[in-house]
């Protein structure tokens, strides 16, 4: 395949080298021409182990060369990956001019080019990190004004986010998690499939917004994870205990510590445990004098999420609310600390009408060790319980989904008869066109 790298930096430098050792015919495009001489000569204008060698060998082999000329990288191209900086401005907003510039140049390219082959179908790939919503609203519109052509039907425009560590580049390439393809039509993304063909990962290929916001997930989570380990590192100096001995012992937990387990967008947190100890722990680092502000922020965001619920209900203007789901979370009967019961007690204090059915709870308010908790501590949610699931739904304008229960997902068809659902733990595909469905972060 005939490729042009647009920006010769770090990351188009590395996919340049990449895509040429694989096979591929690349020309690097960029406004320097003192980066476009050293790559001609067969160097790198980077440092990075072994890059220098490939881009002299690619050379070598007439696989690879530079240009300042987007026209002529364009027509001499399949595909076109877009490898320009995004620095941030001042307020911390992307700068998108250097992209703008780019799209423009290749916009003008294509004009050229489809006037010279109808044929020939131009891809340009985003490689570049860019907020949710520039390929729609910004890097089409620029494509097409300076094209005259149709995103879609004229040309295709796909994201491609890398994954790639400074220092270890070019393993990071060969060796990644999986290759993302943001397109909205196969014509565009059939061929970028094509391009990883010889690199041993799985393919995903998702929606561009989609395949935008992923790398942002990726790179906020890795920061959240160094500044974790630091906090829980400070207090453990504190307390004379060995951090990278304690985070050792963590990693090894697969199941939960180092899983997807709890990454899945949804409601508040609740149980005996999680609010207990971080209130015990971020206690202890105060005590310690020492500042984790991190861990501070959880509880108060987690209260945020219900907030997001109660004002969910609150927006629809509907009374009558059926609540299915009170304990904290599925397969329990336990309501300590759960967030559907902060919920419950907020949508009462707003003055809405509630009727809440859990079988799990039903059963402790006859036996079992949460009956006297459920008599003393929340006897005004007690008396508001049904032991009818189809009674709730039938009394009910909105229904608040609390847990993953299958008796919940077959009475599908009783809540969309002209009610609101509100899920909190997303029990329904939000593709099945479901008229009043509303996630809580979905």
């Amino acid at each position: 395949m005939k490729l042009s790298v647009f920006g010769l930096g770090y990351v188009g430098c590395v996919s340049a080298a990449c895509f040429a050792r694989d096979g591929h015919e690349v020309i690097g495009v960029d406004v320097n021409p003192l980066k476009v001489e050293i790559i001609n000569d067969g160097r790198s204008p980077i440092v990075e182990p072994g890059i220098e060698e490939l881009i002299a060998e690619a050379v070598a082999q007439g696989r690879l060369r530079a240009t300042t000329s987007a026209e002529e990288a364009v027509l001499g191209a399949d595909l076109s990956l877009v490898c320009i900086g995004t620095p941030s401005n001042h307020n911390g907003s992307l700068d998108l001019t250097y992209i703008k510039r780019a799209c423009q140049q290749i916009g003008e390219a294509l004009a050229r080019k489809n006037s010279l082959s109808k044929s020939r179908y131009h891809i340009v790939a985003i490689r570049s990190t860019m907020l949710p919503g520039t390929v729609e609203q910004t890097v089409i519109p620029t494509l097409e004004v300076y094209s005259g052509k149709r995103a879609g039907r004229d040309f295709g425009v796909a994201v491609n986010p890398e994954f790639l560590r400074e220092g270890t580049s070019l393993y990071d390439f060969s060796n990644p998690p999986f290759t993302l393809i943001g397109a909205d039509d196969e014509e565009t993304a059939g061929p970028l499939q094509r391009l990883y063909a010889g690199i041993e990962a799985p393919v995903i290929t998702t929606r561009i917004k989609e395949a935008e916001m992923v790398k942002y997930a990726c790179n906020a989570f890795h920061a959240l994870k160094v500044t974790f380990a630091n906090e829980i590192g400070n207090i453990c100096k504190a307390l004379g205990v060995d951090s990278h001995r304690v985070m050792e012992i963590f990693c090894e937990d697969r199941k939960l510590n180092l899983s997807p387990y709890y990454l899945k967008p949804g409601f508040a947190f609740g149980g005996s445990c999680l609010p207990k100890d971080l209130r015990a722990i971020t206690y202890k680092a105060r005590e310690l004098d020492q500042s984790v502000p991190l861990l501070n922020s959880i509880m108060p965001s987690n209260r945020q999420q219900v907030e997001r619920a109660v004002d969910a209900v609150l927006q629809t203007g509907r009374k009558r609310v059926g609540v299915l789901g009170l304990s904290f979370k599925s397969g329990t009967d336990d309501l300590r600390e759960s967030p559907m019961v902060t919920l419950i007690e907020t949508l009462i204090g707003k003055g809405l009408k509630l009727s809440i059915y859990d079988r799990d709870v039903e059963l402790a308010r006859l036996f079992g060790a949460n009956k006297e908790y459920i008599e003393r501590e929340i006897p005004h949610i007690s008396s508001l319980m049904n032991p009818s699931l189809e009674e709730v739904i039938e009394s009910s304008e909105i229904i608040i989904i609390g847990k993953k229960e299958d008796e919940f997902r077959v009475m599908a068809e009783k809540m969309n008869n002209g009610r609101v659902v509100l899920d909190l733990v997303r029990l329904f595909d939000v593709e099945d066109n479901r008229k009043q469905y509303v996630g809580i972060c979905w």
